[in-house]
């Protein structure tokens, strides 16, 4: 059992089995491949966009980086959640393939930022001052770094605001097929109609081997986005392989499938936690990923049976010895992998 991130799982076996028919033979290079031609016109159907520019990458730093780059200059702003994953995780991806963007940090609970706090931090900067940092991209994650889920109505409230200050929306989707499966929102209705102009569509997170797709909803962008993929290095000469790992994960809604049963044993997970005595959530449980503090004990059996766990210090709830975790289920987790789990943390003999 392992519920450290989404992104320790294994690759779906339909996934893999893609692979390994792609691999007989000879296709042309770097994207010429019919599968990815079948790609665009998935990703196109599934976005409700016929226009939209489709790209693949290998990782979801150069999706986010590649995208942001395509939209913010080097002298222009990118305002994220003060805990994003481009601020926290990237090691300076987006500033350095922006050429000098600066990030400029939102509070918000949960890992969301509202459109007031927005909107005050908008209302303050000179929009034309040769001293200042320019306004440039909104970046929005979904599902949150903490968990939430942004649902399509917050998205359009918040991409309102950075509209009427000219500017462009990008959704960080490392967990879009799980934000979309938690909110009963569409691909278009998470997106663009709701005023987002470029999203990475994840897939490493959710059974692919490593696969990200870029979708640019205005095809003006397609060109300088290829050369900026050309020029980072990330377009694949044998991108058949990613072609062919994104195909499987489209056809037959996989990706939903997957994620469906990710956000299943999330719910069944924090049920579970939820019945063990003193333990409580840091924030909600809305898809696949949760934070949850109990007693010290069960921390410390956790480790003594080597099930990771990114665990933290925190003040405990009446009086208690506590620790919190980030808990992570995937499309592989199973029933039975969260019953041992909650039984080792649980103390013994109490009732759940």
């Amino acid at each position: 059992m392992n519920f450290a991130s989404d992104t320790w799982a294994p690759a779906h076996p339909k996934v893999l089995e893609a692979l390994h028919t792609v691999n007989a033979g000879y296709f042309p290079a770097y994207g010429d491949d019919a599968s990815m031609e079948r790609v665009t016109e998935m990703i196109r159907d599934m976005f409700e966009a016929p226009q939209a520019a489709v790209y693949l990458v290998s990782t979801g730093t150069a999706a986010n980086s590649l995208a942001l780059a395509t939209y913010a200059m080097p002298w222009s702003a990118i305002y994220c959640h003060e805990l994003a994953h481009i601020d926290d995780d990237e090691c300076g991806g987006p500033e350095f393939f922006t050429g000098g963007a600066k990030l400029v940090l939102l509070p918000g609970k949960h890992g969301k930022v509202l459109p007031s706090v927005l909107s005050e931090k908008l209302a303050v900067k000179p929009r034309r001052d040769v001293h200042k940092i320019q306004n440039g991209v909104l970046s929005l994650t979904n599902v949150t770094e903490l968990g939430a889920v942004y649902s399509a109505a917050e998205i359009s409230a918040l991409a309102d605001v950075a509209k009427s200050h000219d500017l462009p929306v990008h959704l960080d989707g490392a967990r879009f097929s799980n934000a979309i499966v938690a909110s009963g929102a569409t691909p278009a209705e998470m997106t663009w109609k709701a005023g987002v102009d470029v999203v990475s569509f994840g897939g490493s997170k959710n059974g692919l081997m490593g696969v990200e797709a870029v979708v640019l909803f205005d095809p003006d962008k397609a060109w300088e986005f290829e050369l900026r993929r050309k020029r980072a290095g990330h377009l694949v000469a044998k991108h058949r392989y990613l072609s062919a790992q994104m195909e499987a994960y489209l056809s037959n809604n996989l990706w939903r499938e997957l994620a469906e049963n990710a956000n299943a044993q999330g719910a069944y997970l924090a049920k579970g936690l939820g019945s063990v005595d003193g333990a409580w959530f840091v924030h909600p449980q809305e898809a696949n990923m949760m934070f949850c503090a109990w007693d010290r004990p069960g921390h410390d059996r956790a480790r003594a049976a080597n099930v990771p766990l990114g665990s933290y210090t925190i003040e405990g709830r009446d009086g208690r010895d506590q620790m919190a975790a980030r808990l992570v289920t995937n499309w592989s987790t199973t029933t039975s992998e969260v019953d041992q789990f909650v039984d080792l943390i649980a103390q013994p003999g109490s009732a759940r």
